[in-house]
């Protein structure tokens, strides 16, 4: 099975199950006819942008927000978007096309990297407060990569 149909099954599963745990999607998954391992299910669940919300009874399961449906990943938008990235110290400024801003910033921050601390939009600026000095070059550097992937 490819991973586009292992996501595909996913994403049914969560839309039509309440699903509180990894072990319950993968024996959901099981029982579809599709066995992975946990680290497998863990990038799936990343990469689909999966989170737990809290149900009424207190209980999380797994949800796709609606807004985050709406932010294409880094790997689609950096590549047409990105203009150019430069810093100073634990600061690292993005340039992008006019209005590019705030949808680049939104795929950063579902990134979740670890050097980033947070970052700050305009229309075509994005400020990446970087958590140390060193680590601004390889932020920079993995952005330009991503962007380079045409």
């Amino acid at each position: 099975m490819s991973k586009r149909d292992r996501h595909g099954q996913i994403l049914d599963i969560i839309r039509t199950s309440r699903v509180t745990s990894q072990e319950g999607l993968r024996e959901l998954l099981v029982e579809k006819g599709t066995d992975v391992t946990q680290a497998t299910l863990s990038r799936d669940i990343r990469e689909l942008r999966l989170v737990k919300v809290p149900g009424a009874d207190g209980v999380g399961y797994y949800s796709v927000p609606e807004e985050w449906d709406s932010t294409p990943p880094l790997e689609s938008l950096l590549p047409t978007l990105f203009h150019h990235a430069d810093g100073v110290d634990n600061l690292l400024v993005v340039r992008t096309m006019k209005g590019g801003a705030q949808t680049v910033a939104a795929g950063i921050d579902w990134e979740e990297w670890p050097e980033v601390l947070g970052t700050l939009a305009g229309d075509d600026t994005i400020l990446i407060i970087l958590r140390e000095t060193e680590q601004r070059a390889v932020v920079q550097r993995r952005i330009e990569e991503i962007a380079s992937r045409r």
